[in-house]
């Protein structure tokens, strides 16, 4: 169990897991724009093209960042900052009427801190010099 916890490729994994939802989500957002842009005006983004523009950056970017180990820690910060943002936009759970619909988005909202939680995790190893 040791040798499987010094595993380097076992981390990279776990990065990688952390990750998907940010890569896949970059990846359909920089395939169709045209939907991250309506997606972001959904929300009331100001400046819709521009907020996609960013946010296909900053996930596959910050993604990139974390897997490749380069300033992994800024990276890590960067995606739990947006993760939060996002959830408190997309999951206001609490505007919702009792049901199944806000059972499902607190589900989510606190999901997603929990995300945030774990990039932060990464984080503070990374910036100690260790690797997860």
């Amino acid at each position: 169990m040791q040798a499987l916890g010094r595993s380097p490729w076992l981390g990279w994994l776990a990065l990688l897991g952390l990750c998907a939802a940010y890569l896949q989500g970059g990846l359909n957002k920089l395939l169709d724009f045209q939907g991250a842009v309506g997606e972001a005006a959904q929300f009331g983004l100001p400046l819709p093209a521009v907020v996609a523009a960013a946010t296909i950056a900053l996930e596959l970017g910050a993604s990139a960042m974390i897997l490749t180990g380069r300033l992994r820690w800024l990276g890590a910060l960067a995606l739990a900052g947006f993760t939060l943002a996002a959830t408190f936009i997309a999951n206001r759970y609490w505007e919702l009427p009792p049901g199944h619909e806000r059972f499902m988005t607190a589900n989510a909202f606190f999901e997603h801190l929990g995300l945030a939680g774990a990039f932060v995790l990464v984080a503070r190893l990374s910036a100690r010099g260790g690797t997860p």
